[in-house]
């Protein structure tokens, strides 16, 4: 029987609430009939409407799903609940209202008619930031690309370039000529290192000014304004290059340049083998032959043992050192390798034909018969990837020679002449010409003009000795009997393949009419 009257009650309910949203409905419609021939009513039907609008909320409430924001009179998602709360007076509003003395302890009235600045000023929470976690923007080094163009390399905060909205605007300030007004363009900005960035991610700027800038002699200098995107802060200015008057000259960014090829190295970190940098280093300066030139990165690897294998070449002008080890200061990927590549492209694009990107524990090789001028000029291309061949950094031949010890005499390509030839990923280096590139990655440029080209056949690769040029003892830690037969090794399978060891008796002699006494025995 109880069931019954509580079913009663409850339809008599529905009734009444169906009853009222009709009569609701039959007044609007009355009222927009009215509107549409009284222009008086205009003024009526928003009152009416309001009071519709609060009846209909107490008629049926919906407890949970909508809130009623009293000053916008108009519903509030319940995800913005907090939002919504944050339009209740604060406690510290009621201070002045105490029990202890008889006064009023209900909250003060809030006018609904108060401005959101007025909210803000009465409402607003401080927030008060600490420190630094990650700089707007990290200089590394700015380089002109012609006459109107600059490129500036740095890092930047990973997550601002990600989720944010940051930017770059260009100026020159011509020297001294106050009647010469300074110049603006907007920067473009390029994130090259294929989102492999930490905290900090590599970020390149190109300026191109709508005409010629510094080309009559009289100096002047490149800042770069750098902005985060958000209406807080103001932009940083960045003295990013200054050339003294005289100091351009048109003649050092075209053909003929300094050399034909440029090695650009990555960071040099950790405790470096000096014995495989000094076999790499011959080894190339060979290849390459005398017009060419190497830049390493010293990223805290180079130690008094490897200046002395390197000072021999430094000497006869082949070879430079960027001391880099501040990097460590910023969290970029694997000691901001991306950073450094693309310092190099850009501070020594105009230096040579050719730019080369590969680790020094890979080595370059042009097949018997070919020359690596007529190798790079056949394509037509700005850009040429070079293909793996994947050696066993622990399998040797066996023979009398290099039974057991680390012998100086041997040399590491010498002796690991294995190569793994199980079907695998096709991994590249590359060499491109500077000029088309805008920036440069690890494995390949991914921001240049004209085409790329992946050559067919064996006319060049290179051999990658994995993990050797960090490894400080002996190399051969497992010794094979016969070449002649697919050897099976931690599950790959290998065949002998000299080719590298073939050419160790001409590198050795060059190395020892190239450097002579310096020769490190």
């Amino acid at each position: 029987m109880m069931d019954m009257k509580m079913n009663f009650a409850a339809c008599s309910t529905t009734r009444a609430l169906i009853a009222t949203l009709a009569g609701i409905g039959l007044f609007l419609v009355v009222f927009q009939l009215l509107n549409s021939f009284c222009p008086c009513s205009s003024k009526i039907l928003p009152i009416l409407q309001q009071s519709i609008t609060g009846r209909i909320h107490d008629a049926a409430p919906s407890p949970g799903s909508q809130k009623v924001d009293k000053e916008a009179d108009s519903p509030v998602p319940v995800a913005d609940e907090f939002a919504w709360e944050q339009s209740i007076p604060s406690e510290s509003q009621y201070s002045n209202f105490s029990e202890a003395d008889g006064s009023d302890t209900s909250p003060p009235n809030v006018s609904n008619s108060s401005t959101e600045e007025d909210h803000e000023a009465r409402d607003g929470r401080q927030m008060q930031p600490y420190g630094v976690a990650a700089h707007l923007f990290v200089h590394l080094g700015s380089y002109r690309g012609g006459a109107r163009a600059f490129a500036t390399v740095g890092l930047a905060s990973k997550p601002l370039h990600v989720f944010g909205r940051p930017g770059f605007d260009c100026e020159w300030i011509p020297t001294g000529n106050l009647s010469n007004a300074s110049l603006m363009a907007k920067g473009s900005r390029m994130l090259p290192d294929w989102g492999f960035g930490r905290v900090y991610t590599v970020v390149v700027v190109i300026c191109t000014f709508d005409r010629d800038v510094g080309t009559d002699s009289e100096g002047g200098e490149l800042v770069l304004h750098a902005y985060d995107g958000s209406d807080f802060t103001q932009a940083a200015r960045i003295a990013a290059l200054k050339e003294v008057p005289g100091e351009y000259n048109s003649s050092l960014f075209h053909p003929p340049y300094p050399y034909k090829y440029l090695y650009c190295g990555s960071p040099l970190y950790g405790n470096i083998n000096p014995n495989r940098m000094r076999e790499w280093m011959a080894y190339h300066a060979w290849l390459f032959g005398p017009s060419s030139y190497f830049v390493l990165y010293d990223a805290g690897g180079v130690d008094s043992d490897l200046m002395k294998v390197l000072n021999p070449w430094i000497e006869l002008g082949r070879v430079k050192i960027e001391n880099v080890r501040e990097q460590k200061k910023y969290d970029g990927y694997y000691y901001n390798q991306f950073l450094f590549v693309n310092d190099c492209l850009h501070k020594y694009r105009f230096m040579s034909n050719w730019t080369f990107f590969f680790d020094v524990d890979e080595y370059i090789y042009i097949s018997p018969g070919e020359a690596m001028d007529s190798v790079l000029d056949s394509y037509g291309a700005s850009q040429l990837l070079i293909g793996q061949r994947h050696i066993s950094e622990k399998l040797c031949l066996q023979n009398s020679d290099n039974m057991e010890g680390e012998d100086s005499r041997i040399w590491g390509f010498e002796k690991l002449v294995f190569k793994n030839v199980k079907k695998q990923r096709w991994n590249r280096k590359y060499v491109v010409n500077a000029r088309k590139a805008f920036s440069a990655g690890v494995h390949l440029s991914k921001n240049l003009v004209g085409k790329t080209v992946r050559p067919n056949g064996n006319k060049i690769s290179y051999y990658h000795y994995h993990d050797t040029i960090n490894y400080p003892g002996e190399l051969c830690r497992e010794f094979i009997k016969v070449k002649d037969k697919t050897v099976w090794f931690e599950g790959d399978p290998y065949k002998y393949d000299g080719s590298m060891a073939g050419l160790i008796e001409d590198v050795k002699e060059f190395e020892r009419k190239s450097l002579g006494s310096n020769t490190t025995s």
